[in-house]
């Protein structure tokens, strides 16, 4: 699917308020167009999906609206993000299988509120959250910035500002990221690892015992940033603590780490089919 002549044609059907940028309207607005554009489901996700470039970065819009969420998609896909739309939390969640950056969250969901779900993305996420919602009353603005979003924005959309504040997100996330592995503390899930004190803290601040090999590899998949790593390569890398190291140590070590870090109900470390082992679960700061 071309999403550029997709979002072309939306933004023709659409009246905008403040200029180009902003959307108003509802579903109303493209009536009389085509199928395409009377779906409820953003068409485009399975395409992008398919066809996303290495190293953009990934972009989930929850947005039970069609016309604004194929907008949003369409949009920033321009923008040469990696974009999947979501209708629901349960859609939302899903997506949030595979590494995600930033979301752009509705706090009004047809299986959910907004807030709630945020929550739970905070817990297991390092993705960076913008409420865009039309609800605009202080109480929802406060309630939202002080449960986990980086900013509220309200409908009609003004694209070119939501683009600079994603921008700034990101931007901002990614020295966060960057002064966490300076000072070797790396926070993921319910954990944080310290690589200078060698120690695994769980969420109630006390440190999880660890073999030194399993330390080791536990650091290792840690630092690949969710990328999958070879049992050989992880071979390597507790060699040198044990005398005798084969795949099935590796795949031993792997079973004892799954087996103490317990707690969030997300699995920690994932199986790669043919080809080891990876983080499964996003850096957390």
């Amino acid at each position: 699917m071309n999403v550029r002549s997709h979002d072309s044609a939306l933004r023709s059907d659409l009246n905008f308020q403040g200029g180009p940028q902003a959307i108003q309207g509802g579903p109303q607005a493209i009536q009389g167009g085509s199928q395409a554009h009377r779906t409820p489901k953003t068409v485009a996700d399975s395409a992008l999906k398919e066809l996303r470039p290495a190293g953009r970065e990934r972009l989930i819009v929850v947005e039970d609206d069609p016309v604004t969420r194929t907008m949003l998609v369409g949009y920033f896909s321009e923008n040469n993000f990696d974009v999947i739309g979501a209708s629901s939390c349960a859609e939302c969640r899903q997506a949030l299988r595979a590494r995600t950056d930033l979301i752009f969250l509705d706090v009004q969901l047809p299986d959910g509120d907004g807030f709630e779900l945020a929550k739970e993305i905070q817990a297991t996420s390092n993705a960076g959250i913008i409420f865009v919602t039309r609800r605009d009353t202080d109480v929802d603005r406060i309630l939202g910035l002080e449960i986990a979003g980086d900013h509220y924005v309200t409908k009609p959309i003004n694209l070119r500002d939501l683009l600079a504040r994603a921008r700034s997100v990101l931007r901002r996330r990614s020295l966060d990221r960057k002064a966490a592995r300076n000072h070797n503390s790396i926070a993921f899930g319910d954990w944080i690892i310290d690589l200078t004190r060698r120690e695994l803290l769980g969420s109630d601040g006390k440190p999880v015992a660890l073999t030194r090999a399993e330390f080791d590899l536990l650091a290792a998949l840690v630092g690949a940033d969710g990328r999958p790593l070879s049992r050989d390569y992880l071979i390597e890398v507790v060699s040198n603590r044990q005398a005798e190291v084969d795949i099935r140590t590796v795949d031993a070590l792997v079973a004892r780490l799954r087996r103490k870090l317990v707690g969030s109900g997300t699995p920690v470390i994932a199986t790669v089919t043919g080809v080891g082992y990876k983080l499964a679960l996003s850096e957390r700061l």
